[in-house]
C-alpha cells in the first residue's frame, strides 16, 4: 500500500510512520509535512535510508501540491495527522488553527474524491467532546462540545469528513484518541515539559490545582490502533482510542519527579488557561470490540520508558527549546501569575 501521512515529522505523524514500516516493510510511506515548530524531520533520521520512505516538504492547504504528491506516488490512502495541535497556541491565536486543521482536511477530502483514493483516516482527539464531570465516559455517539479554538477546529473537520463520506461516498473513518505520551514529543504539552524542566532543576509550572484528569495512552499503543483502522475499519464510522489511564495532571507530575529523584518542591502552581476542560475519559470498547485492538503498554512501565529516552536523547531537546520555543514558554510559563 502507498500512504501518503501528512503531519508525519511530528510527534505521533513520526512514531506512525516508524510502525508502520516495521509492521509492513512492503509499504510505501511519503512523509508530507510542512515543517512548522514541532515538525522535526530528526525524529525520522533513522529511516532516511530506509527503502520504502521518502519526505516531502509541503501544505497540506497547498491543493497543487498534494496533488502532485498524490500522482508521483501513486498514493492510496491518506492518514491526516496535519494538524496545530496544543490549546494553548489556539488560544493565544486561532487562525492557523482554522487554516490547517479545517481548509487542509478539506483539500485533503477534496483530493481523496479527485483520485478515487481508497481510504482517508482523519486523526482527531478526544478534546472534541469537551469536559467531563467526575464520572462517565466519551462514546462515539457523545454530542460534540468542543470548548477551544483547537478542538472546535478539530471537530468542525470530522465533521466535514464525515459529510464528505455521507455525500459522496468517500471511505472515510475518524479516530478520536485520549492524550498520548512517549519518545519525539515536543517539550510543549504536559509530560515532556515537566521531564525537560525536572531535568534543568526548574520549576514545573502545574495548571489551577492540578486535580485536571487525562486519560494517557502510550503512542506505540495509538499507532496500532490507526493500523487496525487503516486495515480493518468500516467506512464513515468513529472509532474511539483510550487505555484507561485516567490520571491527575498533579499525579503524573508527582510522579515524574520520583523517578528522576527531584523534590516536589520545583512544582509552581500557575494560573489556569482559559476554557480548561475538567476531565477526558474514553471508552473504547467499540474499538476493541469490532477490530479486536487493545493496548499492549503499561503506564507505569510506559512512562519510565518514556522518562529514559528523554535523559538519553539530551541533544534532541535542547536543540528544541532554543530559539522560537524558549519564547513561547516565556510567555505561557514564566509571565503566569502564581497562585499557590
Amino acid at each position: 500500500m502507498n500512504i501518503l501521512v501528512t503531519g508525519g515529522a511530528g510527534f505521533i505523524g513520526s512514531n506512525f510512520i516508524r510502525y508502520m514500516l516495521e509492521k509492513h516493510p512492503d509499504y510505501k510511506i511519503v512523509n508530507f509535512d510542512k515543517l512548522t515548530y514541532a515538525g522535526n524531520l530528526e525524529n525520522l533520521t533513522d529511516l532516511e535510508k530506509v527503502a520504502g520512505y521518502t519526505f516531502e516538504r509541503g501544505d497540506i492547504c497547498d491543493k497543487a501540491r498534494v496533488a502532485e504528491c498524490i500522482q508521483k506516488y501513486n498514493i492510496e490512502a491518506i492518514v491526516n495527522f496535519a494538524a496545530e495541535s496544543h490549546v494553548d497556541r489556539s488560544i493565544l491565536g486561532a487562525s492557523a488553527f482554522v487554516q490547517t486543521n479545517i481548509v487542509g482536511a478539506h483539500i485533503l477530502l477534496e483530493l481523496t474524491k479527485e483520485f478515487n483514493l481508497a481510504r482517508f483516516i482523519q486523526i482527531s482527539t478526544d478534546e472534541v467532546y469537551g469536559s467531563l464531570g467526575t464520572e462517565g465516559y466519551f462514546v462515539e455517539t457523545t454530542p460534540l462540545h468542543p470548548n477551544s479554538p483547537y478542538s472546535a477546529s478539530k471537530a468542525s473537520a470530522d465533521l466535514l469528513a464525515l459529510a464528505y463520506h455521507h455525500t459522496f461516498g468517500l471511505p472515510v473513518i475518524v479516530t478520536r484518541c485520549s492524550n498520548n505520551y512517549g519518545p519525539y514529543q515536543f517539550p510543549e504539552k504536559l509530560i515532556p515539559l515537566m521531564i525537560v524542566n525536572a531535568l534543568n532543576d526548574k520549576p514545573l509550572p502545574v495548571y489551577g490545582d492540578g486535580q485536571h484528569v487525562r486519560d494517557w495512552i502510550y503512542v506505540r499503543d495509538h499507532c496500532s490502533a490507526i493500523d487496525l483502522v487503516l486495515q480493518k475499519g468500516r467506512d464513515g464510522e468513529i472509532y474511539n482510542i483510550g487505555a484507561n489511564n485516567e490520571l491527575k495532571n498533579i499525579e503524573i507530575v508527582k510522579l515524574i519527579l520520583k523517578i528522576l529523584g527531584k523534590p516536589e518542591s520545583l512544582i509552581v502552581f500557575v494560573k489556569d488557561r482559559p476554557g480548561h476542560d475538567r476531565r477526558y475519559a474514553i471508552d473504547s470498547s467499540k474499538i476493541r470490540r469490532e477490530l479486536g485492538w487493545s493496548p499492549q503498554h503499561i503506564f507505569k512501565e510506559a512512562i519510565k520508558e518514556t522518562i529514559d529516552w528523554y535523559v538519553n536523547n539530551e541533544n534532541w531537546w535542547k536543540r528544541i527549546i532554543s530559539g522560537e520555543y524558549k519564547e513561547y514558554y516565556h510567555l505561557m510559563y514564566e509571565m503566569r501569575e502564581k497562585v499557590m
